[in-house]
């Protein structure tokens, strides 16, 4: 986990383009080694985004501050659950696989393709709705794995990338629920 905080901790000192998409947010959430960007508009939550490690800032309203104080509850034990109002995001068919992401428990995993089964979709259509999940954490689309030759669990990618510090938060919050190993080096 050591170096998901070097690497975000590089992202953050660095400032540039990621730094600057944080205007406008409700709410900064400090995680261990990099931070939650949350977007309300006072009555449901808009959005929350991953950001590089900086420091939190106060919640402008009072239900940024339920999603504060509800991150934070996470962070201390992973098996709490998110009672937030969303405010409706996505396609059909994103809604139905955020749905089906938001009934994983902490602590256990689905694989793409058994989420595709489920909807009678694909597996790329499953990853690309994953991606586009605009709540992550909330709608934990980190429990979701690719499946690697023999049937072995493999990370995957994650928020529409396979960058290898984008996959360290993944990683890191799979770790912090309890949930391990997977064959990293399948999806390298």
């Amino acid at each position: 986990m050591r170096n998901v905080c070097v690497r975000w901790r590089k992202l953050a000192e660095a400032g540039g383009a990621a730094m600057d998409r944080d205007i406008g947010f409700s709410a900064v959430f400090a995680a261990p080694c990099f931070a939650l960007g949350v977007r309300c508009d006072g009555q449901r939550v808009l959005g929350i985004e991953f950001l590089p490690s900086q420091a939190a800032r106060p919640a402008r309203d009072s239900l940024s501050q339920l999603v504060l104080s509800q991150l934070a509850a996470y962070f201390d034990d992973p098996a709490c659950g998110f009672r937030l109002p969303l405010a409706p995001a996505g396609s059909v068919f994103q809604r139905r696989v955020w749905a089906e992401i938001a009934a994983i428990p902490s602590g256990s995993i689905r694989h793409y393709g058994d989420l595709a089964d489920t909807l009678g979709s694909s597996a790329r259509a499953v990853g690309q709705a994953c991606g586009a999940n605009p709540y992550p954490v909330v709608v934990p689309c980190h429990r979701v794995l690719a499946k690697a030759a023999g049937g072995a669990s493999a990370l995957g990618g994650f928020a529409h990338s396979r960058a290898s510090d984008w996959r360290a938060i993944k990683r890191w919050l799979l770790l912090h629920e309890g949930v391990s190993p997977w064959n990293d080096e399948a999806c390298r």
